[in-house]
């Protein structure tokens, strides 16, 4: 799964995902540009594309502008002593903004542009028409639960992205410390009209969140333990700044002082809310319960998957892959030679010592450097798949301690815009056991090389693009090519080791199921225990791992969905693109089309596509 964090950081939940992955609502076409017209001149094309990608720099800066806690993960300062406003006041002004935004796109020319500059009007404008379409959803959503929301973030904000190099930024966090009440008022605020309006996450959500609460506000100088994390965090920032112990001491004061008058008060009112909506609140898992909840679910699943698959065709290709999948992991025990059931073999798999790293020092470094060797492997063969590659290079580190317990089972970091700091695949090593070595090699090529760095860094480096399409994100695109590139090895003689492939199959297994379970939780009503046994019984996954996978389903409805629709949309286009152009067809040059432009929706990547077949053809 690729880290990232959206603009839209005060929006939680479901509309975080939607967000995050705009379905177009326009079909028009990415060939139709004024580039293949002969009525419109050079000149003016190239005023008009000038023109546009203004607008279009601007109407993505000033939506940072807007945003400073964004601001912060973009490493900007202009604002970092101040929260984000998410009152429903602001979201009305964000509503009127994206209405103006919109018709200053619908302003300019599109006959009159090149064809990126098209292209970018396209996602821009789709962009801008979901935003305004989906303002009706705004409140449904849970922006407190166990996956994220603002009770965590802020602290995860202030320790992974706030960073003080002098004074001033010494002084913007503890304003920062001291603005949580008026935060987390307006956060209280949210969630009791979400409960006036009948939107509130199941029960067991809450615990999580009262918990979680709990803990940051635990420690010195809370009571008489060890220093809580946000002191810890700031008296080793303040250390490392050359200032005399007088400053330092002010500096460390005025935090202990904004600890215990602002941010503890905030966080034990928040608590109080919270335990107050426990009461109300029931085990009623999906979102269909909620007033228009179909509708929501469908809406959901159309931008999550950039497609317009309803949830009864999802549930069923969701099945389909299941019993496809079974059946490749059925040659597979009989060429290990292994006698009994596929629940067998899952139980067999799933508690087999010799999958397991030593939960030890010398363990950990050398999980880091089987998955290196890999991924230098893969590395070696990539002009075989590929016209354009990185120029960033990428590492493999296991998760910091200071993280690893809460954090994911695997991640990528971009690198740095500059390229001056590597991507980074990031490996949980803190609970060894969650990371057999048979799945070692898919994760690796997935969050790595030829996956998510592949695609990421490229991305990033991509020339004459607008920053909205470089920042930007469409899930079913980003982790569609992650799992279409745990396949896409194997095709070039890869896995040789038959336990590493079941480990491919066991991954992708995990996101067919995903299809199967989101669509049973929101619009078949399943329960969460009938969501974790489906797991369960066609998995090889231990209970754990479905249970936290059912709990995820049911706060985030539809976001897991985006994997195996994203990749088997990719394997169509393929298999087209090869039906079509027969032995014209070039590996490299399809990657190209799909990684060359950035993310996009779906179907403007078949339009891509399309375009790749006529051209090729025409030659």
């Amino acid at each position: 799964m690729f880290a990232y964090k959206p603009v839209a950081v005060a929006v939680s939940l479901l509309l975080l995902t939607t967000a995050c992955s705009e379905a177009p609502q326009s079909t028009g076409s990415v060939s139709t540009t004024a580039a293949e017209t002969a009525v419109v001149t050079a000149a003016e094309i190239q005023a008009e594309s000038q023109r546009a990608n203004q607008l279009f720099e601007k109407i993505f800066m000033d939506g940072v502008m807007r945003s400073p806690m964004y601001q912060s993960y973009l490493g900007i300062k202009d604002n970092q002593d101040k929260w984000d406003d998410i009152s429903d006041e602001k979201a009305a002004e964000e509503f009127a903004i994206a209405k103006e935004n919109l018709a200053q796109v619908m302003a300019i020319d599109a006959d009159k542009l090149d064809r990126q500059t098209y292209v970018s009007w396209l996602l821009m404008k789709q962009r801008l028409e979901n935003e305004i379409e989906d303002y009706q959803w705004r409140h449904y959503n849970y922006p407190v639960n166990q996956m994220f929301g603002m009770h965590s973030s802020v602290a995860s904000m202030l320790i992974n992205q706030h960073r003080i190099t002098d004074v001033a930024d010494a002084e913007a966090y503890i304003a920062r410390l001291n603005g949580l009440p008026t935060l987390f008022e307006q956060l209280s605020e949210n969630l009791k009209i979400r409960a006036e309006k009948g939107i509130m996450a199941p029960k067991f959500v809450y615990p999580y969140v009262i918990s979680d609460s709990k803990n940051i506000i635990s420690g010195a100088p809370f009571d008489d333990g060890e220093p809580s994390v946000l002191l810890t965090d700031f008296s080793k920032k303040v250390g490392h700044l050359d200032i005399d112990q007088e400053q330092h001491d002010q500096l460390l004061n005025a935090a202990q002082t904004a600890l215990l008058h602002a941010v503890k008060p905030a966080y034990e009112s928040l608590i109080a809310t919270v335990q107050e909506l426990e009461q109300q609140a029931d085990t009623r898992d999906g979102v269909w319960k909620l007033p228009a909840g179909e509708a929501f679910y469908n809406n959901a699943l159309k931008r999550t998957t950039t497609t317009e698959l309803t949830a009864a065709e999802i549930h069923e290709i969701g099945l389909q892959e299941v019993a496809r999948i079974h059946d490749e992991m059925r040659g597979i025990m009989q060429q290990v030679g292994f006698e009994g059931t596929l629940q067998d073999f899952f139980e067999h798999m799933r508690d087999n010592e010799d999958f397991i790293y030593p939960d030890t020092a010398e363990g950990r470094e050398q999980y880091i450097a089987d998955a290196t060797a890999f991924i230098d492997v893969m590395r070696g063969r990539l002009d075989e798949l590929f016209i354009t590659k990185p120029k960033a290079d990428m590492i493999v580190k296991a998760v910091e301690p200071f993280r690893e317990k809460s954090a994911g089972k695997a991640f990528y970091q971009p690198p740095s815009m500059d390229g001056s700091r590597p991507g980074v695949y990031y490996a949980n090593l803190y609970d060894m056991a969650s990371m057999p070595s048979y799945q070692m090699e898919a994760l690796a090529y997935h969050e790595g090389i030829p996956g998510h760095h592949m695609q990421l860094a490229i991305q990033q480096e991509l020339e004459g693009i607008p920053s909205f399409r470089k920042f930007g994100r469409y899930t079913a695109y980003t982790e569609g090519w992650g799992l279409y590139t745990e396949l896409l090895p194997k095709e070039i003689g890869f896995y040789q080791d038959p336990y590493s492939d079941f480990g491919r199959l066991a991954m992708e297994l995990w996101r067919a199921v995903r299809l199967v379970v989101d669509t049973g939780i929101h619009a078949k009503q399943w329960t969460r225990e009938e969501s974790i046994d489906f797991y369960v019984q066609n998995t090889p996954n231990a209970e754990a791992d479905a249970r936290k996978m059912v709990e995820r389903h049911i706060v985030m409805p539809s976001q897991a969905t985006a994997y195996k629709i994203g990749m088997l949309k990719i394997l169509e286009l393929r298999e087209k693109a090869k039906q079509e152009l027969g032995d014209q067809f070039d590996i490299r040059q399809f990657h190209d089309v799909v990684l060359a432009n950035g993310p996009v929706p779906l179907n403007i990547l078949e339009q891509f596509v399309d375009e790749y077949i006529q051209t090729t053809l025409a030659q």
